[in-house]
């Protein structure tokens, strides 16, 4: 249902404040920045210069090939959190849906849990071997 809203008038000076402050944010953003490059040290060096990530350093090819246990890994992750995202609403209207809606998610559980039978037997979870 939609609120009815009186039509209003709204005038270009009515938006004066919003602009106002949004000009006085980019100032204050365009200051700061100014300001830390003028007073800032600027001092330079490889180490300073060098990539940072995490601590690690860099070994090797970007474009090496990932393992397609990472993915299956992700693939089985995003299958049990859409399973959830089905179980939530069942629960919600579970005496609603009677005797049907409860057969019917035990096929959906029995199905789910053969395919996890099925993902351990392959061992997609074992990370720990070569």
């Amino acid at each position: 249902m939609y609120l009815a809203l009186p039509a209003a008038n709204y005038q270009p000076s009515d938006y004066l404040p919003i602009l106002i402050q949004f000009g006085l944010a980019l100032a204050f953003v365009a200051f700061a920045m100014i300001v830390s490059h003028l007073v800032g040290p600027k001092r330079s060096s490889t180490v300073k210069d060098a990539s940072f990530e995490c601590g690690i350093e860099s070994v090797g090819n970007a474009r090496t090939p990932i393992s397609v246990k990472y993915f299956l890994t992700a693939i089985v992750f995003v299958l049990f959190d859409v399973e959830v995202i089905f179980m939530y609403p069942w629960a919600v209207n579970f005496r609603a849906l009677g005797n049907d809606g409860f057969i019917a998610m035990l096929l959906f559980m029995f199905f789910l849990l053969a395919g996890f039978t099925y993902i351990i037997k392959k061992g997609i979870l074992r990370w720990n071997e070569a």
